[in-house]
Parts: structure tokens; sequence; C-alpha cells
């Protein structure tokens, strides 16, 4: 074996525990408010899922149980090393880029995508391929972050040490996403109407307090504390510094904000998708 890959493979290694973590982080975070919406869409046995961007697979693992033997989960990703443990009799795993490929089948009840969107270039396009994956009456759930609705790690900024927190939320939003991403939950409810669904309705939450916040805070840092002090955003003095407010456990820390919008497939959009293709397949409608 060459000296560069084997230096490589503990790297690799690293990084794979830190996106671990920050996967699981963002499922204590999220999770519980993805399963009540979904819930309340009314999910049940034999349906079929799409799960856009599953990242970890805790939302994949999820709608598996629910739908039961007699349903089927698709869950896709770039990259799809993490959803190993994922596959199974009604699971099935694909590496599929939303951007630039085909929706993976068609005739959805449910496509679900979290923190996905806003990272796609071309997002009303893949926002349009999620939409016609849809059956008629079928349901799209969209949750994006948006960090600008609610910019700050410690809203209670109560002294030095919850200053210094925002502060370092400040920068690291600096360097993680671009302007657009910033903004883009709350674009959901009209996009999701530009894509031709209907009832659409949308909700913000973001958790407050508790040991996941700072558990987020902790790996968003340990992914772009070189390029904070590299960028000259942050001293590493700072960051030392705040680590260790961390650990001390006085910081209420907020998650940042995720906008979850949800919307149906009716039969005219049906209709519609069915003329553009000039399918004679229309069935009963």
């Amino acid at each position: 074996m060459k000296a560069g890959a084997a230096g490589a493979a503990p790297q690799r290694a690293a990084r794979e525990d830190l996106l671990r973590e920050h996967f699981g982080t963002l499922a204590a975070l999220f999770d519980p408010g993805t399963f009540c919406r979904i819930t309340q869409l009314g999910i049940g046995p034999g349906w079929r899922c799409w799960e856009v961007g599953a990242g970890g697979g805790s939302v994949t693992g999820w709608l598996s149980e629910r739908v039961g033997e007699t349903g089927r989960v698709v869950a896709t990703d770039v990259d799809v090393w993490a959803l190993a443990s994922s596959r199974g009799v009604n699971v099935e795993v694909l590496r599929h880029d939303l951007g630039a490929e085909d929706a993976p089948g068609s005739g959805f009840d449910l496509v679900h995508a979290r923190l996905v969107l806003e990272h796609v270039y071309d997002y009303a396009a893949g926002l349009a391929a999620i939409a016609g994956a849809l059956r008629p009456g079928g349901w799209l759930l969209a949750e994006s972050a948006d960090p600008l609705l609610q910019p700050l790690a410690c809203p209670d900024e109560a002294g030095p040490a919850q200053a210094l927190a925002n502060k370092v939320r400040h920068a690291i939003w600096m360097v993680e996403t671009h302007s657009g991403q910033k903004r883009f939950g709350r674009m959901l409810p009209r996009l999701l109407r530009d894509a031709g669904l209907s009832d659409v309705r949308a909700e913000v939450r973001f958790p407050l307090g508790g040991p996941d916040p700072i558990r987020l805070q902790r790996t968003l840092i340990a992914r772009r504390g070189a390029r904070l002090v590299d960028a000259g955003l942050l001293t590493g003095k700072e960051i030392g510094q705040h680590l260790t407010d961390l650990a001390a456990g006085g910081l209420d820390l907020a998650a940042f904000p995720v906008v979850s919008a949800w919307g149906r497939k009716l039969l005219q959009a049906y209709r519609r998708d069915q003329e553009a293709r000039g399918s004679c397949d229309r069935g009963p409608w």
C-alpha cells in the first residue's frame, strides 16, 4: 500500500465519524417534528415513499416501519455510505443526484426532502422532479434551513459567553452557506405552489436549549473551525473559549430554524403532466 493511501484512510475514517455524529445530531433535533408531520399526512401500511437526501438513514428507518411489508421506501443520496444499515426488504438505497438525474421512479404517496433542496444548484428543477414523482393525491414534505429567520446561537444574549456564541454562529454561517441558502426555507411555500402543488402549508421550528443544539454547535466548529480562523472571522483563542463555555453547560443554545412546507399533487396537476408528456395512459381520470 502506498504511503499516501495509508495516510488517507485514517483521515477518511475521522471525517466519516464526524459526519455520523452530525447526522445523529440532526436526527435528534429534527426527526420528532418530521415524524409528527408525516404522521399527520396519513402515512400507513402500503405507502410508497421516496426519502431524498437520506443522510444517516434515521427517517428512512422510521418510514420503513410505518409502511410495513406491503410498502416501499426508496432512499437516495449523492453518497450512500452511511445508509448501509438502512437496506431491507422494503427499502431500496440508490446513489442519486437530485440536481442532475431523473427521479428514481414515480407514483409515490410521499416524497420527503430535508436539508436538501437548498444545496441543489437548480433547485426549481429539483423540486419539479420531486413533485412529478408523486401520484395524484400524493404528498411532498420539504424541509429547509433558514438561518436568517433566527440567526443567533443564544437569543438571550445575557453576557460575554452568549455574545461569543453568537459571534461564532455568525462566523459559521459566513463560511457554511451562500446568501441564497440562508434564506431558502422561507421560499418553500411559494416554490411548492410554483411546482403545481395544492393545499400548501408551512411551519417553522428551532429547538432551544438542551444537549442537542450544543452537539450541533460542536460539530459545526469541528467541520469548519480551521476555515473560520483562516478567514480571519475568529481567533483560535475565541474558539477555544467558546468550546470551554459549551462544556461548562451554562449556555441555552438554539439550533438553526427549519421551515417545513407540505403540499399535495391534485388530479388536475396529474392531467397536465400526462398531457405534457403526450402519454396515452391517462387512467380513469
